[in-house]
């Protein structure tokens, strides 16, 4: 019997078949878009350690390098020991196998125990961390340890760094223990069930439903879905389609979206449906117009790049705080005259107030500023007024001139290309051809921007690298506030075709 890691009985848990193939067909999972999660993880590790061994006193188990049999004998030797705090100590018992990111000696009644503490990069308890931590605490138990408390320790969103390398107060514990330790039996079932489907000879037989992306996405999605013909226009190309009404329609055996009774669906789900089935695109252009008609010029269109930290690395900044280090802002007057201008900071120095500033240069003081998706634009704004009242009343005074398109492309065009979105990368395409992200070198789309933008601030790049992403980020921003601008001209009527 081999000892399956706790992520394998996890994985157990949200999918027998997802368990099977970790196991005998790894090669077939899909792991893009991982890599930025784990390096979060791996910051809150490391901070971790310095908040709870801030003598630098202990050890940490290198699991990589030693390899799970002797990770697990060194992680024994200490565990019996007791002398100093343990991260990523390695236990095992019944046919699992677990490492623990923290473990500090207890010895408060007389006696070696053991505070164990598993910590997370979110921001909250979630309901598979519960889980995590059943498992974790039952091996723990099973292989001999005695815990004096179970903790799980998320980032605190509220923590507010102040620049000077300290982290107290950054993770905020929640005490799991009795929870933990009353879920014994129930763990012993998911590690029996686990064990007797990873010695399965073939893949067990598991339809594909909700469980395959709760609580998270599974790697082997397409795998899984290879065989599945899909339809052209499938139920969740359904823009606002509310749960319980998606059963009815699934439960009618409905699967595309055009076959769904109309009583079924609202007004914009209706219109999605007709273009889908006619192939025609559905544009309001005297609606369009009309909306736009109040505002006049110069008309700027503003679109920001922000990254986030769970490990806050500038001061008076928050966890996950939105954080702008790009901006793109095209002027067009009332002559057909347009003019672009750019923030962009790759210093690796929080750009923050720069960017502010800057925006307020460019902006003037009067005349509509459009954004697409509004929402986010003047959070940005809000938070820059936050963090520099000094500059509040010039943000806020052209956050009240922004003006959102996207409900204006909602309300007024669809096109069956779009297939439920009207994000501005679905809208661009089917309404501006002439204009795509696919000609865009090297970024494309946000996540590609904060990925270059975290790689840009790392003091290891090379010189040319950073110019590369620099006038890959520029384009890339410019393209966005572009589109609004041929957006707005198709739908103000003064566009060229």
């Amino acid at each position: 019997m081999r000892n399956l890691s706790k992520s394998k009985i996890i994985a157990y848990r949200q999918c027998p078949k997802r368990l099977w193939l970790e196991i005998h067909k790894p090669e077939l999972r899909d792991d893009s878009g991982s890599e930025m999660v784990f390096e979060i993880g791996y910051q809150v590790g490391d901070v971790a350690r310095k908040i709870y061994d801030p003598e630098n006193r202990g050890v940490l188990i290198d699991i990589g390098g030693l390899g799970h049999g002797e990770a697990l004998a060194q992680s024994a030797v200490l565990l019996r020991d007791g002398k100093v705090p343990v991260f990523e100590a390695g236990m095992a018992a019944g046919g699992a196998l677990a490492y623990a990111d923290v473990m500090l000696p207890d010895i408060s009644d007389g006696s070696l125990r053991w505070k164990m503490i598993e910590v997370k990069s979110s921001t909250g308890v979630k309901d598979y961390h519960r889980d995590d931590i059943a498992v974790q605490s039952f091996i723990a138990a099973s292989s001999g340890v005695s815990l004096s408390s179970v903790t799980l320790a998320h980032v605190d969103s509220t923590f507010v760094y102040q620049g000077d390398g300290d982290y107290q107060g950054l993770l905020k514990e929640n005490d799991l223990t009795a929870e933990a330790i009353s879920r014994s039996d129930e763990v012993k079932e998911w590690i029996d069930g686990a064990q007797a489907v990873a010695a399965l000879v073939d893949e067990p037989e598991v339809a594909t439903g909700p469980h395959c992306t709760n609580p998270f996405t599974c790697g082997f999605c397409d795998y899984c879905n290879r065989d599945k013909i899909r339809p052209d226009f499938p139920i969740s190309s359904l823009p606002r389609l509310h749960p319980n009404r998606r059963a009815l329609i699934e439960d009618a055996g409905h699967e595309d979206l055009r076959d769904v009774p109309d009583e079924l669906l609202g007004a914009i789900q209706t219109r999605v449906k007709q273009c889908s089935i006619t192939g025609e695109t559905y544009f309001d252009a005297a609606g369009a117009t009309a909306d736009l008609v109040p505002y006049g010029f110069p008309a700027y269109f503003l679109d920001f790049e922000t990254a986030m930290f769970a490990v806050p690395i500038w001061k008076g900044t928050r966890p996950y705080q939105q954080l702008p280090f790009q901006f793109s802002l095209h002027i067009l007057d009332e002559t057909g005259s347009l003019q672009h201008h750019g923030f962009l900071d790759l210093t690796g120095n929080d750009p923050s107030l720069a960017c502010a500033q800057s925006l307020i240069d460019l902006c003037g003081d009067h005349g509509p500023v459009f954004a697409y998706n509004a929402g986010f634009e003047c959070r940005v704004m809000r938070e820059l007024a936050g963090r520099f009242p000094e500059l509040a009343a010039s943000l806020e005074a052209i956050d009240a001139r922004v003006v959102d398109l996207l409900p204006i492309a909602r309300n007024r065009y669809y096109h069956p290309s779009q297939h439920g979105s009207w994000s501005i990368k679905a809208v661009l395409p089917a309404a501006i051809p002439a204009l795509s992200y696919d000609q865009l070198d090297g970024v494309q789309n946000g996540g590609m921007a904060v990925s270059a933008f975290m790689e840009a601030i790392d003091p290891a790049v090379t010189a040319e690298r950073k110019h590369q992403i620099e006038v890959q980020l520029t384009e890339y921003c410019k393209l966005d506030t572009l589109a609004m601008v041929r957006l707005w001209e198709k739908f103000s009527g003064r566009d060229a075709c």
